[in-house]
Formats: C-alpha cells, sequence, structure tokens
C-alpha cells in the first residue's frame, strides 16, 4: 500500500505524460503501480483524474487542477530537506540557466542579478536572451521570464507583473504634428513599426476592444525595441510601447503618452522554471529574488493587478 505523498508524486509524474508507462518509466517503476496508484486517488477524491484510450491518457479539468497544488506542494516539501543539504551549507554555488525577452534582460534582470552575484560570488549566470519561448532542455534553463502565457504543463508559471502598451510621442514631435484625438487621425501621422527578429513580421499595434492595425508606411522601422525607442524619443515618430520601456521617459517628460483611452489590456508578465523535481538551492534563490524585483512597481514598471 503506497501512502499518500508517493500517491501524490506518482501522480504528478503521470500528469505530465501521455502514457502510464511512460510515467513508470520516469519513475522507475512498473505501469501497474501507476495505474493502482491513479485508480486510488480518483478513490479518494471521488473525481475523475484522467480520460484514457487504448493508447493515451489525457489529465481532466480536475486532474490538472489538482497537479498543479500538487507539483507546488511536492516543492514544498523537497524544500525542506534541501535547507538542511550539505550544499546548503557550502553556501550556494554552481550555474543557473535564465532566458528573458532582450529589452528586459539587459534593461532590468541583469541589474536585479547583479547584487546577488556580488553576495555569492560562488553563483554562475548563465543568460540567453530570447524574444521566443526557448527549448528548457536542450538550452539547460532553469527560469524563464516571459510577456504573455506559458500553458505548457512542464513549466510552474507565476505572474510576477503586468505590463501595459502605451501609445507614446515625444514634445518636439507634438509640437509639429496635431495631437491624435482618435485612432484615425493617429494612422495618418509618422508611426514607428517593430519587427519580429525571429520571423521578419511585423508587430501589429494592439488598441482598446480588440483594436489592431499595421502602419500602412511607417516613418520608422526595425527589429529592436530599444531602437524603436530611441527614435521615439528623437521626435521622428510615435511608437506603441510597453511601460518598462516608455514610464522612465513619461516621468522626466522627454515623452507623452496619447490616446489613453485606446490602451489595451494588460499582458502578463510571466515567471516559469521546468517541473523536473527538486529545486537546487542556487536556482531557489535566483528565482526568489527575480520574483521578489519584478513583483516591485517601485523598480519595475507595471500597471496595477
Amino acid at each position: 500500500m503506497l501512502n499518500r505523498m508517493e500517491l501524490i508524486r506518482i501522480f504528478s509524474v503521470a500528469a505530465q505524460c501521455t502514457t502510464f508507462r511512460e510515467a513508470a518509466t520516469r519513475l522507475g517503476t512498473s505501469p501497474q503501480t501507476v495505474t493502482r496508484a491513479i485508480k486510488e486517488l480518483e478513490r479518494t477524491f471521488g473525481e475523475l483524474l484522467f480520460h484514457r484510450s487504448t493508447r493515451q491518457v489525457h489529465v481532466t479539468t480536475f486532474g490538472a487542477e489538482l497537479a498543479q497544488k500538487a507539483r507546488e506542494t511536492l516543492d514544498q516539501v523537497d524544500q525542506l530537506f534541501i535547507a538542511h543539504s550539505k550544499q546548503q551549507d557550502q553556501g550556494i554555488v554552481g550555474r543557473v540557466g535564465i532566458t528573458a525577452p532582450h529589452a528586459i534582460g539587459k534593461l532590468y534582470l541583469t541589474q536585479f542579478l547583479k547584487p546577488l552575484m556580488r553576495e555569492n560570488p560562488g553563483l554562475r549566470i548563465d543568460l540567453s536572451l530570447d524574444d521566443q519561448i526557448t527549448d528548457a532542455v536542450a538550452s539547460r534553463i532553469d527560469i524563464g521570464v516571459r510577456v504573455g502565457a506559458v500553458r505548457d504543463r512542464r513549466f510552474i508559471a507565476r505572474t510576477v507583473a503586468r505590463i501595459v502598451l502605451k501609445i507614446v510621442a515625444a514634445p518636439a514631435l507634438l509640437d509639429t504634428v496635431a495631437r491624435p484625438e482618435t485612432v484615425e487621425e493617429l494612422k495618418r501621422l509618422p508611426l514607428s513599426m517593430l519587427m519580429d527578429r525571429n520571423n521578419g513580421r511585423p508587430w501589429p499595434w494592439l488598441l482598446a476592444e480588440g483594436q489592431v492595425f499595421l502602419p500602412v508606411s511607417p516613418a520608422f522601422t526595425c527589429d529592436d525595441p530599444e531602437t524603436e525607442r530611441e527614435m521615439v524619443l528623437e521626435g521622428i515618430a510615435f511608437g506603441q510601447l510597453p511601460g518598462y520601456l516608455a514610464d522612465p521617459y513619461l516621468t522626466d517628460g522627454r515623452l507623452v503618452e496619447v490616446l489613453q483611452q485606446e490602451v489595451p489590456a494588460p499582458f502578463e508578465l510571466i515567471m516559469y522554471r521546468p517541473q523536473t523535481g527538486p529545486v537546487a538551492p542556487r536556482v531557489r534563490l535566483v528565482y526568489d529574488h527575480l520574483v521578489k524585483c519584478f513583483s516591485d512597481p517601485e523598480i519595475f514598471p507595471q500597471s496595477s493587478p
């Protein structure tokens, strides 16, 4: 008879697999043991945890919610043992692989990491800047930072901030053109356009109530958000910039926000890490530190939740 913790651990792994045989292989046990554990949990909760077919199993809605709670619980239990491990006695040492979007990585993430690395000289950070989801296994990623949802169930994801897109211009440009009061007026003015550096396609301007448009004849086009911001600051064009790029310049008056009524719903800034068993103290340290930094509106601009 398996105890409840063992049942939960088996279920947590099975929820990430397409078959109970695959789960058994990961756990180093038999498919029959996995099947018995799932059936025992289903009897305990009185809910179906998986939809079964001859070839695959698919976790149910109830099962997916339970799996998330199970992973969090197991993580907490693992930390009780890790906290007293020899590794902690030796201090925080070793590599932590991190991925983040280019602009967030360069402007904020590196600043957040500096004091942590000074306090822990044995810590080694391997930072990969990429605007797309990175293959966590191939790139040896321990922590990821992304704008938008992370739906892969292999990851534990957490919302740490909300990002607002703002339409902005330099005062010098507003001195030469009429301040737009409608989207149609905006479209007739010089606009910037950001390109997706991975596929070469333009990112559309996103507005309230699901409105979307692409500048017909943009005054400036590039594939780097910081470069786009510099041209907007120079009064070349209006730009739609995320708050973490625009807010410092809105505060000091070098940029002015227009069409505030057209601001779309905020996007989530997500921090995630792969769910692959116990979390090393060095990864936990960096993860918790970055969660604290990105959640602090005093050091990372964001909208109210």
